[in-house]
């Protein structure tokens, strides 16, 4: 009798051979309940009919269960395996998938039938194609213009790093909010986020401001890596030089023993401190606790974020 066995796909293959870093037990405040409610099983059965992929599975989002309840999902296109291998994540790295050519369509449909009057659309780095998937970005916004013109689009990229016209593609196909993650600290940079390049991640952010002033840029940081305050406000700093509207900070939890450790679980009111911290420096919306996410609460906070610039621009 021959025997026939399955190997499931590594998520991880440049990991397998680090040793293992402990998973810390998370402290009382970083607690969240299990997915279940009829909203929650409505939202995965519209991902799986479409075939869709999202960050808040792959990535392993604590929220998922509280954002899907809500209709809230962050669609992750280019495929689901990413050509970097970031510390931190647990996105799967390896070689990537075929570019789905109606992938654009899916997600069109996707927002129209979940009635999501605000879409959040992230990527894999994909390192091997010409453009990073700038074109792809611009062609899922003009399809979910299409088929949910009412819907305000949230766009987070990867860097493009030397990927020279992307940003262009993907600003020029009009968002309403462009995000991209400097995700930690310089110092921090060679050990969570090797294939990327801090400055060149801030000067995405200032250039896609300039190339369009109207855009709401964003960015996000991870703590519990191992920065000091200090370097965080200097991020901040950075991020405000290159004129970013909105700041998130979040904690960093280990998805599994071969990636980063848990420096420390930052306490609640740190976070209040970073937030408090942040709106003096004049960022017009500011979201920091344990488990603010890019995408947490994106939908009510891209409302926050239009009235707090009508605001400024009524004070003169």
């Amino acid at each position: 009798m021959t025997r026939v066995t399955h190997t499931e796909r590594v998520r991880h293959p440049e990991k397998v051979g680090k040793p293992d870093n402990p998973i810390r037990r998370k402290p009382p405040w970083i607690r969240v309940r299990a997915p279940a409610s009829p909203v929650y099983n409505e939202t995965q059965a519209a991902m799986r009919e479409l075939g869709l992929v999202t960050v808040c599975e792959e990535a392993a989002c604590p929220n998922i269960g509280e954002c899907w309840s809500r209709r809230h999902a962050t669609m992750m296109i280019l495929g689901s395996v990413c050509t970097r291998a970031c510390a931190f994540c647990n996105v799967a790295t390896g070689l990537p998938d075929l570019l789905d050519p109606h992938e654009p369509e899916r997600v069109g449909e996707a927002v129209a039938r979940l009635g999501l009057r605000h879409v959040v659309i992230t990527s894999v780095d994909r390192d091997d194609l010409d453009d990073g998937g700038a074109g792809h970005f611009a062609a899922v916004i003009g399809a979910v213009r299409h088929a949910a013109p009412d819907t305000t689009i949230e766009v987070l990229t990867p860097d493009f790093l030397r990927k020279d016209g992307a940003l262009e593609t993907v600003v020029e196909a009009r968002p309403d909010v462009y995000n991209h993650n400097l995700e930690t600290v310089p110092r921090l940079y060679p050990e969570i986020r090797p294939g990327a390049r801090y400055f060149h991640s801030l000067r995405l952010l200032d250039q896609a401001k300039r190339l369009d002033p109207g855009i709401f840029t964003k960015s996000g940081l991870m703590v519990g890596l191992g920065e000091s305050k200090e370097e965080v406000s200097q991020v901040m700093d950075d991020l405000r030089s290159a004129e970013v509207d909105f700041l998130t900070i979040g904690q960093y939890l280990q998805p599994t023993a071969k990636h980063h450790a848990v420096d420390r679980f930052v306490t609640p009111d740190e976070f209040e401190g970073y937030q408090t911290a942040a709106r003096g420096k004049g960022f017009l919306l500011v979201s920091a606790s344990p488990l603010t996410r890019s995408s947490y609460h994106a939908d009510s906070d891209f409302e926050r974020l239009r009235a707090a610039r009508a605001a400024m621009s009524a004070a003169g």
